[in-house]
This record gives structure tokens, C-alpha cells and sequence, in this order.
């Protein structure tokens, strides 16, 4: 009987989940889930007392209380650029589309009715100046954040022939090297802010990035650029975002995320939280999503994890059981460890460990099974969050 449960609770992909396989099940009953898959509905840990893991199907993880995920020993994935092409075209389209004019546009058309032959002709000609537009080439695009979804908007302003400046402070060394190289690097955000007609923000939402666009922010754009929000509704302030409004300073505000003060505002322009809503980004989130939760709960390998180091190890050959030490880093866990499973005549095949400087990710394989005896006296280590024991010979379930 299969014994994997998987709780989804949003809908996705259905060609995605199908790649769960035969080891696994979708669970309705959200206390009996070892794994989650969600998109943007908030999570209650809570209602998950046997979860091991989450995924989520997109990149922004806002919506999962991280620090209490961590301190239960859950591992939390994304995945990121699986829906970087269906943001990055939405941006591009929302501003080409307020560039022309196009609402204004389609409002003056929807009118005409009643018109017909030489006077609609007529009509037309004598009105289309109402709505003439700008181009994008030769104007410059400023990018902040250089993520995978930055990256892109970078590449693709390049490709409408835009002078394209982008800035991150924390930038990820295998991101940028996918930047075109008539990309400019900016060493400072004010540098972008100052020389950009246009400004994209995609950056994630978190504590430091929350009210980034702040009237500091706005002030230090140029005067009459246009700014974009395809990241997330709370990293700009909507009410320093209406005073740059009004002042004329910011020319127009493009956002997915509309809000209560903006919206109906001649200057804004809203679509419905679209950025990742094609079928082709939700299918390749979905399946991401899926092969992240299945290796992790099979295998205990972490790939795209928020909280948790990144790990990959193959079984050892000859091992019986894979035992998975999640802890907090301190010095001396390894040892501990080995001790415990020495003291047990326990032979070690294969050890992987691994930190991101807050929590211990340890891959052990063994060549004896573990028992609950001594799982159980290894979670008694101080500092010892979780241990999972995964058997390798037999068809795979949770102890």
C-alpha cells in the first residue's frame, strides 16, 4: 500500500501531478499529508501535524510561514524560472499596451458604432491622433533585481533594442551569466533609478524588501518614468506611490496587484495577478514542483529549498537505509551522529552534510537498517530537529 500522501491546495497542473507516480497519493485529509504542493493560498502548519515538506508551484514563498517551517523541520521548495517566460511577457505586453494607448484606444472603437463606410473612415483618421503613442527602442530599461525572472526582462529588453541597466545586491553568480552582454551592471540601485525610463521591479517579498519603493525610492527615479510591479503587491507603498502620481513626478504605475487606493486612477494600469496564469507556466510549475517534493520524500535530496541547504547524494551502493539528520548548526552534530550509529554497530557507506549557516542537512547512508530505538536517540541531541529514516531496499513508505 502506497503511504506517501500529498496534499494539493490549489488547483495545478493535472499533466504535472500524474508525474507523482505510484508511490504517492493525493490526500484530502490535510492532517494525514506528508507533502504539500500549493500555490498562493496561505498555510496553516497546524492543520499539517505529519508534514515533511512543501512545494511551492512559483517562486514566491510569502504565503508559508518560513521560520516556523524550519523549527518543525519541514523543508520548503519553489520553483524558480518556471515562470519567468510568462512574467516577463506580461511586462512587456502591459507596457507596450499603455505606451500605445491601447485601453484608450479600444474605448474610442467600442464608440463607433453607428459610423459606416467614408465617414467611419473619416471618424477615425481625424481621431487616431488622440493616441499616439511611444516606442520602446532607444529608451532605457532599468531592472532591479536580477533573478531569473530579471534576467529575462533584461535579455528581452535588449532584444527590443532598449539600453537595458539592471542592479541586485545580492546577485547569483549563474544568473548573471546569462545576461546578455550589452546588459550594464549598475554598483549601486540609485544608478537605475536615476537613468530609467522605465523601471521593473522583480525582486522577492520579504523583510527587507517590503516597502521598498517608498517616496525615497520614487524621488530618486527620473522624472516622468513609468514603474512596474510584477513581484509582489506590498514592495511598493501605494501611498508614496500616489503622491508621485499626482506630483507628475512618476508618469504611470503598471502593477498585477491591484489595490484598494490605486485602483480607478487614470495613471495605473492593473491586470488580476496574471504573471504565472498561462498554461504552460502552471504545467512547468507543477511538475517542478512535484519532482522536487518526490526526490525529497524518496530520497531526502534538496534541490530549490528557502530554508533548507541545497543536497544531492545517490544511494551508496551496498546501503540498506538512507537517515536524514536535519539540526541546527552547531559545532559537533557529525560526530554525534556517527557516534551514536557506531555505538549501535551501525556501518556508515555514505555521509553528505551540508549548511546554509542557520540549519544541518545531513545525507547518511547505512548499511544496517536504523531503528526507531535509535532514531529516537538521536533526536534527543540537543540541536537535533528532525530525523527521517528512508529505506532503500524496499519499496519506499514512511516508518
Amino acid at each position: 500500500m502506497n503511504r506517501c500522501a500529498i496534499h494539493v491546495m490549489n488547483a495545478v497542473s493535472a499533466e504535472g501531478l500524474a508525474l507523482f507516480g505510484s508511490n504517492f497519493r493525493l490526500e484530502e485529509n490535510r492532517a494525514a499529508a506528508h507533502g504539500l504542493l500549493v500555490r498562493s493560498s496561505p498555510v496553516n502548519l497546524a492543520e499539517f501535524p505529519e508534514l515533511e515538506a512543501i512545494a511551492r508551484a512559483g517562486a514566491g514563498v510569502n504565503n508559508i510561514p518560513l521560520d516556523e517551517a524550519t523549527e518543525k523541520g519541514i523543508c520548503v521548495f519553489n520553483t524558480p524560472g518556471a515562470n519567468a517566460n510568462a512574467v516577463v511577457e506580461l511586462v512587456f505586453t502591459m507596457l507596450g499596451i499603455w505606451l500605445r494607448h491601447v485601453p484608450q484606444g479600444l474605448a474610442f472603437c467600442q464608440g463607433l458604432t453607428g459610423f459606416a463606410g467614408p465617414q467611419l473612415n473619416a471618424e477615425i483618421e481625424a481621431r487616431k491622433k488622440m493616441f499616439r503613442g511611444q516606442e520602446l527602442a532607444d529608451k532605457t530599461l532599468g531592472i532591479i533585481g536580477l533573478g531569473q525572472i530579471g534576467v529575462r526582462a533584461a535579455n528581452m529588453g535588449i532584444h527590443h533594442n532598449m539600453r537595458v541597466i539592471g542592479y541586485d545586491p545580492y546577485p547569483v553568480l549563474d544568473n548573471i551569466h546569462r545576461l546578455l552582454p550589452d546588459v550594464r551592471l549598475a554598483q549601486a540601485r540609485q544608478e537605475v533609478l536615476a537613468q530609467a525610463d522605465y523601471v521593473s521591479l522583480h525582486v522577492p517579498l520579504n523583510k527587507a524588501t517590503a516597502g521598498l519603493v517608498n517616496a525615497e525610492f520614487l524621488a530618486g527615479m527620473k522624472k516622468g518614468a513609468v514603474l512596474l510591479n510584477y513581484a509582489r503587491g506590498p514592495i511598493a507603498d501605494d501611498e508614496a506611490v500616489l503622491k508621485a502620481l499626482e506630483s507628475g513626478h512618476l508618469a504611470a504605475y503598471l502593477s498585477d496587484f491591484p489595490t484598494e487606493k490605486l485602483l480607478g486612477h487614470e495613471k495605473v494600469l492593473f491586470t488580476p495577478h496574471l504573471g504565472a496564469s498561462t498554461s504552460e507556466s502552471e504545467e512547468h510549475c507543477t511538475a517542478m514542483a512535484v519532482q522536487e517534493l518526490k526526490n525529497y520524500l524518496e530520497y531526502g535530496t534538496v534541490t530549490h529549498s528557502v530554508n533548507f541547504p541545497n543536497v544531492e547524494s545517490i544511494p551508496a551502493t551496498g546501503s540498506s537505509t538512507r537517515l536524514i539528520m536535519i539540526n541546527r548548526d552547531i559545532p559537533g552534530m557529525i560526530g554525534l551522529v556517527s557516534n551514536i550509529l557506531g555505538k549501535h554497530g551501525i556501518n556508515i557507506m555514505s555521509y553528505t552534510n551540508k549548511s546554509n549557516g542557520a540549519v544541518g542537512y545531513n545525507i547518511i547512508d547505512t548499511e544496517n537498517p536504523v531503528s526507531l530505538e535509535v532514531r529516537r536517540e538521536i533526536e534527543a541531541v540537543g540541536g537535533v530537529i528532525r530525523v527521517r529514516i528512508i529505506p532503500l531496499k524496499n519499496e519506499f513508505g514512511l516508518p
